[in-house]
């Protein structure tokens, strides 16, 4: 054997020490210190405290495109992934920022899937204002989030679709890292969200990838001008990695739909699925159809984006998105018994109907607020790993724009027991402004952004 060059930055030794005053004092790191920290997450071997030093000095001095990219593949290393090869279609899935009511997960994978693509979506839990996806779906009786790699893959080879969570070995060091973040005051940073969201998506190894970046006052990012660089960011990271990618941006000015909690929004999710077209949910069902749309597209199952949206609307009124949906609820373990009489099934602890306060139009809305009184029913969770209620939530009968008149019925609230119930009543009429005149409209999709717009 030769001599080893001691000197070479190739052989030279790591140490996080060092990482840390790097980054501190503003440097960019290369791909093999990114690759340390990462691993050092995942196993262990960089104590909390330096990662937690790295993470504010992160937050600090940025993360530039190339850092981002290069952590974005190392966290989606970190553990074992998922090898779509053996499905025999092309692969796609949905990201969501994150909103209050946001309950397309359940129209748009059966909506894919049954326009020819496979979707192997791993989803999160309700955290803060913001639902999650996996405790609306364990509101149905049986149905397991949690499963292995290779029972995912079986129903997905099956029904074309299947929503998880994720599993121990899927990028542990987001795990890790995520918590600390959420611990140490270092969430909002663009290249550590970047890093976060991609790295559990493209480990599913993913041939395209829809990310739905809300705006508004429900959205993660307040400032417009946020939302847009974090979601060119995540678009030229993805496609870097070899992943087709678009970020659509989308309004949370408002909750989407008119039911925010777990079972009433699948629910409001059976009605759309079934072909109703309420025409207080039509924005939620016009979104799916976008999303969905882009996601057929992506994946080469259509032209265009607009030949998606057609042949995923043809999928929701000729009822095979519903199969699917149905298909796949019972490939992991649910009972789509209750799917029969949704109301008779949703019993809830309390209930209060809030009359309007005031008359005139709906004409703002503070959803981050409403998002809050949602989780204060039961619905959601504060920190990590508490329990939610399956049957608590809001339902939202008035929407921006409506004209409304003192003492008619604005909302219900559904919460755990009667004592729960004061504080969302409070939240809402906090968080919702009337006016005399009607608002101008806001458009339910602003920007649709490519990588060609994230070419410097």
């Amino acid at each position: 054997m030769g001599n080893i060059d001691t000197k070479s930055p190739v052989a030279a030794p790591i140490h996080m020490i060092d990482l840390i005053l790097k980054k501190r004092d503003g440097g960019a790191l290369d791909e093999r210190e990114l690759d340390f920290i990462a691993r050092g997450a995942a196993t262990g071997e960089v104590p909390l405290e330096q990662l937690a030093a790295w993470l504010m000095a992160a937050w600090i001095r940025g993360l530039n495109r190339e850092e981002a990219r290069a952590l974005t593949i190392a966290m989606r290393d970190s553990g074992v992934k998922f090898d779509p090869s053996h499905l025999g279609k092309r692969t796609v899935d949905k990201h969501s920022t994150g909103g209050v009511g946001d309950k397309t997960s359940f129209l748009i994978a059966p909506l894919a899937a049954a326009c020819g693509v496979a979707v192997p979506m791993i989803s999160g839990r309700a955290l803060g204002h913001t639902g999650g996806t996996l405790d609306k779906l364990e509101s149905i009786p049986g149905f397991r989030t949690a499963m292995s790699l290779d029972e995912f893959e079986a129903v997905i080879k099956k029904v074309g679709a299947s929503i998880v969570s994720q599993t121990p070995a899927l990028v542990p060091a987001d795990r890790v890292l995520y918590a600390l973040r959420d611990r140490t005051g270092t969430v909002e940073c663009p290249g550590l969200i970047c890093a976060s969201i991609l790295s559990k998506k493209l480990s599913a190894g993913l041939d395209a990838l829809v990310l739905d970046v809300k705006t508004g006052s429900g959205a993660f990012m307040s400032r417009i001008e946020d939302a847009e660089y974090l979601a060119a960011l995540m678009v030229a990271t993805a496609e870097a990695a070899g992943t087709r990618t678009v970020a659509l941006m989308t309004d949370m000015g408002q909750p989407l739909g008119v039911a925010a909690g777990n079972w009433i929004e699948i629910a409001e999710s059976l009605q759309l699925l079934r072909g109703e077209r309420p025409e207080e949910i039509e924005d939620c069902r016009e979104l799916s159809l976008v999303l969905a749309g882009w996601m057929v597209h992506l994946a080469g199952a259509a032209v265009s984006a607009e030949a998606g949206y057609a042949a995923a609307e043809k999928a929701l009124m000729d009822g095979r998105a519903l199969r699917i949906f149905e298909e796949m609820i019972q490939a992991q373990g649910g009972d789509i018994a209750v799917f029969k009489s949704p109301e008779k099934f949703h019993t809830p602890g309390a209930t209060r109907v809030v009359e309007a306060w005031k008359s005139g139009y709906v004409a703002a809305m503070d959803t981050t607020a409403l998002g809050w009184a949602v989780q204060r029913t039961g619905a959601g969770r504060e920190k990590a790993g508490e329990p939610v209620d399956a049957h608590a939530g809001i339902l939202f009968h008035k929407r921006r724009g409506a004209r409304v008149g003192r003492g008619e019925k604005f909302a219900t609230i559904y919460a755990t027991n009667a004592a729960m119930l004061d504080e969302p009543e409070a939240l809402i009429k906090r968080a919702v402004e009337f006016s005399d005149e009607k608002p101008a409209p806001v458009p339910l999709v602003s920007r649709v952004i490519t990588a060609a717009d994230c070419k410097q």
